[in-house]
């Protein structure tokens, strides 16, 4: 098993900037690939990126791209996500995964955590 925990969200003003950070704990040597997804309109939730583990090869959505950055420190079993200028738009609940494959789709991903709250205002 393993277990994921956010930290790092909170409430920003427009044109600030936030990093959340995810641990994981418990059996990790198993894992592939960890990824940020938010809330986001629709019923799935929407990538934001994901990390390769092995080799640290980052995938970020087109849209945030310029903006947002995904890293990991092996050593400390920890993802980042370093957020900058931060629009409303990008207010959401923003979760941690991990699993076996890199992919856009949750259902890829096997272990979640319980994610953190990004509110950013105008």
């Amino acid at each position: 098993q393993v277990q994921l925990v956010e930290s790092g969200g909170g409430s920003v003003q427009a044109g600030g900037s936030l990093r959340l950070s995810c641990t994981a704990s418990g059996v990790t040597v198993n894992l592939t690939c960890m990824g940020w997804f938010r809330r986001g309109p629709g019923e799935e939730r929407e990538g934001v990126g994901f990390i390769r583990k092995g080799d640290g090869r980052t995938s970020v959505l087109d849209s945030v791209r310029d903006r947002f950055t995904i890293s990991q420190d092996n050593a400390k079993n920890t993802l980042y996500l370093e957020m900058n200028g931060l629009q409303p738009e990008d207010s959401d609940m923003y979760y941690c995964a991990a699993g076996r494959r890199c992919s856009w789709y949750s259902e890829w991903y096997d272990y979640w955590g319980q994610g953190t709250q990004v509110t950013v205002s105008a």
